[in-house]
């Protein structure tokens, strides 16, 4: 069983060990119970746009079809002050292409909404309660966007904002999450993996 991840720094797991990306204990965690993914395919790079990911998909030319796809992106596009009519479309097309590569089954494919920075050490001095508003906004179009694709949706950014009142589950970047958080969201995407995987008669 193949399971491919796309995303940014989130989804390649900066400032962690291999071990400890979200992808990687995903698999780890289905392989406990009995669903045995073989190692996460990663196209994923720190600093990514949805652009810059569709574009890496291209390249990479990932070989479905896959058991799961994973999808993560859009904080660069906020970060850097991206239209959030821009993000909607390009979102789009790679929700499409992830479906694609899921050999056009949309169930198995999850979008994972975007985690909120502002609550970290590296936005000191920074609008956090802006930065809060956009990543709500870019979320309620990832979460519009996957389910008019029929795509699965997991919603990590509470689980992120724990971060505020939590240093242990920043890492020592100030920016990243930690291990600690990262096992937080497997534990929110675990239901939909399995259900994927479910579905799709694994």
């Amino acid at each position: 069983m193949k399971f491919l991840a796309l995303g940014d720094s989130y989804t390649i797991g900066e400032a962690v060990s291999e071990a400890e990306r979200w992808p990687v204990v995903l698999a780890d965690q289905l392989a406990r119970g009995g669903i045995r993914l073989g190692p996460p395919e990663i196209i994923a790079q720190t600093g990514w746009t949805t652009d810059e990911l569709a574009a890496a998909i291209i390249t990479a030319r990932p070989v479905g079809p896959y058991d799961l796809v994973s999808l993560l992106i859009g904080v660069n596009n906020q970060y850097r002050g991206r239209p959030a009519e821009e993000f909607s479309r390009e979102l789009r097309g790679l929700l499409q292409t992830a479906s694609s590569l899921a050999g056009g089954e949309s169930r198995r494919v999850i979008a994972l909404s975007i985690p909120d920075w502002g609550v970290t050490p590296f936005a000191d001095g920074r609008d956090r309660a802006a930065i809060a508003s956009e990543i709500d906004r870019y979320n309620a179009i990832v979460c519009s966007e996957a389910s008019q694709r029929n795509a699965r949706f997991v919603d990590i950014t509470g689980a992120s904002r724990l971060a505020a009142n939590r240093e242990e589950l920043t890492a020592s970047d100030g920016l990243h999450p930690s291990a600690a958080m990262y096992a937080d969201w497997v534990r929110l995407v675990l239901p939909e993996a399995r259900a994927a995987l479910a579905s799709a008669g694994r």
